[in-house]
């Protein structure tokens, strides 16, 4: 793409550019703790750790039991001249309800949270050294299982004995030497390779034909930080992707508009208008055209405003915001019924006549402007509901841009029949005439925005564990929807507005209507756990459904990074990295809702290695290692620390789920996936790594 710097689209593709460079940052921790000790009398001292939580997060409690997310936990590491005084306490408001995924009943704290560990002083001098770890979470993603070190000297009674060195047990858990050995040369990548070319040969076994020497080659890439390449991926994918795909849905919501009763009507009666007025042919055009113009600006400041209102940091959290989404839900509805001919929506009709009288005093280009407000505002009964539709699908988008770039689309499709049939007048003579077609057109994206409503309501009653929209419901209804469309489209439904209209339907409307039954029936099976890969991205997820057929599963062969790798390498195939956890939910609702697809299993299956990195895996390493990432230093205590640290380090990231796709070397072939029950988005994101990878071979 040439860059004009003066060209609009430029600007906004600019700007858009610039938003994600910025929102794709390093992602900062949502809990942040302080901890520091308080020696409450000469024999007891109480080590605290506070914390602040951001908005969204969850912190949990302790003792959460097994097979549940990560309980705060102390872990005391040395107590020289001190011991520990019973457990851990938890202060804060905390909260519990009942979680599905685990089966369990679930602590957790919100904003802030205060842990107290006492410690009784036995000698002259103490020293307490340790860590708290603790688990959290929001609704789309978990941080991996994290630490808070602590590390307090001080004085005790003077009559109390000198302390003793305590000695430090030794582990009791099988060693993971790979594992300790490659991290303590993590940062220092080159002696990392013989190490893990033996171990995963070793591990491999003769399953494979694995040459040790092939990737020794290669492990040194493995752990080589790959931040800048999965930004660009991402940032490059993900604005030219939305961008466009909200202009074009703007250009097709104008588009309906057009052939709506109040737009279509009026559009011969303007342009003649325009081309009699003036007995200059070519002013009459350039006056049509100017019309044109002025509703684009019209509708495109209206996008702006939006924007404007509500900011882009508003706009990005409006997608899962619950309230937002009843608020659209609900406004929806009202439209639906508005198109149904149950009451028409009207804008005060002083507002009207005011600029209709302002645009007959006035001339020149301003006399232009008013008149395309004037149509603006008699049109809004019909465009009103369509661009709401229109402005809730943008501003929950994820792009910030959306309202504005969607109204663009879809002011340039409004203006553009004006524009054409000034310039071709004889195109008029050809065009269909006002009809009751345009009524049906009407009553269709009613059942469209009755739809749209249900989508919005589902993400409400998701966030809020209602559970009165589960996948069998949702679908239930779709089915109802669109079964009632198809009917109306063939003519055996009628409402209101249609009466006195006795003529048969027109064999667009019945092969339409056919289609709509048709779609109708397609989502039948999933009343009983098909995929529906169609209503994937709209649909609750498929753990919602109580009654589901579908068993299928998809697990990873490796649970190994470098074993992995080896694997992969020694097969010739390109590698899914799935960080997760065993305490994630999401992760398991990806699991199920996306995963067990037909399509998605078949290529995890067999066109990936999948490997399964668990991030709060708690078998110890050898030994803890320290390392050091961005000015800050770290103990890796566990395989799931390590999986951690490989994540943050690598590729930039701290959230699970997470899914990178990388070739033999650790390079990332594609964007990075998070959290989305979207099968359909999901197979692109598989088919990019597997066409990058085949094309760098």
């Amino acid at each position: 793409m040439r860059k004009n710097h003066t060209s609009p689209s430029w600007l906004l593709l600019s700007l858009m550019m610039a938003f994600f460079a910025i929102t794709l940052q390093a992602q900062e921790t949502p809990v942040k703790f302080s901890v520091q000790q308080k020696q409450v009398s000469p024999t007891e001292v109480d080590v605290l750790f506070t914390a602040k939580i951001d908005k969204g997060w969850h912190v949990y409690s302790t003792d959460i039991p097994d097979g549940g997310p990560q309980s705060a936990v102390m872990h005391t590491e040395k107590a020289e001249g001190a011991q520990p005084m019973g457990a851990l306490i938890k202060q804060g408001k905390e909260i519990s309800e009942d979680d599905k995924i685990f089966g369990m009943r679930v602590r957790y704290f919100e904003n802030n949270v205060t842990f107290v560990q006492k410690y009784k002083i036995t000698g002259k001098t103490y020293q307490i050294k340790g860590y708290l770890e603790y688990g959290a979470c929001n609704d789309e993603m978990c941080m991996p299982p994290s630490t808070v070190d602590f590390d307090f000297s001080g004085k005790g009674p003077e009559e109390a004995p000198a302390p003793e060195p305590q000695q430090k047990e030794e582990s009791k858990a099988d060693p993971v030497k790979a594992d300790a050995s490659a991290l303590e040369t993590a940062v220092a990548i080159p002696a990392v390779a013989d190490t893990v070319a033996v171990a995963s040969a070793d591990s491999i076994g003769a399953a494979l034909p694995v040459d040790s020497a092939a990737i020794a080659t290669v492990a040194s890439k493995w752990w080589e930080p790959r931040i800048d390449e999965l930004k660009t991926l991402n940032g490059g994918n993900i604005s030219d992707r939305s961008w466009i795909y909200i202009f074009l849905m703007g250009l097709l919501y104008g588009l309906l508009a057009v052939f709506t009763p109040c737009v279509w009507p009026i559009i011969p009666m303007t342009v003649s208008f325009f081309l009699k007025r003036s007995k200059d042919k070519k002013k009459g055009l350039r006056d049509a055209i100017t019309y044109g113009i002025s509703i684009i600006v019209i509708y495109l400041a209206l996008g702006l405003l939006v924007t404007a209102i509500f900011g882009p940091q508003t706009l990005n959290n409006l997608a899962t915001n619950a309230v937002f989404n009843l608020l659209f839900c609900a406004l929806l509805v009202v439209f639906a019924l508005s198109f149904f001919g149950w009451f028409e929506l009207t804008l005060p009709s002083s507002w009207t006549n005011k600029v209709d009288e302002k645009a007959s005093t006035t001339s020149g280009l301003l006399s232009i402007f008013l008149m395309a407000f004037t149509i603006t505002l008699v049109s809004f009964s019909c465009t009103g509901p369509i661009i709401g539709l229109l402005l809730v699908e943008t501003t929950t988008s994820g792009n910030w841009l959306g309202p504005a770039i969607g109204m663009l689309g879809f002011a340039i499709a409004l203006a553009l029949p004006f524009t054409l049939f000034a310039l071709f007048p004889t195109w008029l003579k050809q065009a269909p005439k006002s009809g009751s077609w345009m009524n049906t057109i009407k009553v269709v994206l009613g059942f469209i925005e009755l739809a749209f409503a249900l989508k919005f309501f589902s993400v409400a009653d998701l966030a809020y564990g209602w559970r009165l929209l589960d996948r069998e419901v949702f679908l239930s209804l779709w089915i109802a929807i669109f079964l009632l469309m198809g009917l109306y489209l063939i003519g055996k439904l009628k409402f209101q507005s249609d009466q006195g209209n006795d003529q048969a339907m027109p064999v667009p409307c019945i092969m339409l209507g056919l289609v709509s039954i048709a779609f109708a029936i397609y989502m039948v099976p999933g009343l009983w756990g098909a995929p529906c890969r169609a209503v994937s991205a709209f649909a609750p997820p498929l753990y919602t459904q109580d009654f589901n057929l579908n068993t299928k599963e998809v697990r990873a062969a490796y649970t190994n990074y470098e074993e992995g790798m080896a694997a992969a390498a020694a097969k010739g195939k390109p590698v899914m990295l799935d960080f997760t956890g065993f305490g994630c939910v999401n992760c398991r609702k990806m699991e199920i809702a996306v995963w067990t697809d037909p399509s998605v299993a078949d290529k995890l299956n067999n066109d990936y290695v999948l490997i399964s990195l668990f991030v709060d895996d708690k078998t110890p390493l050898e030994q803890p290692v320290e390392v050091e990432y961005n000015g800050k230093k770290r103990t890796l205590r566990t395989v799931g620390d390590k999986w951690s640290y490989l994540e943050e380090m690598k590729f930039g990231y701290l959230t699970q789920p997470l899914y990178v796709l990388v070739d033999n070397e650790g390079n990332p072939l594609a964007r990075s996936f998070s959290y989305k029950e979207d099968v359909t988005d999901y197979m692109k994101f598989l088919g990019e790594g597997m066409k990058n990878y085949q094309k760098a071979e």
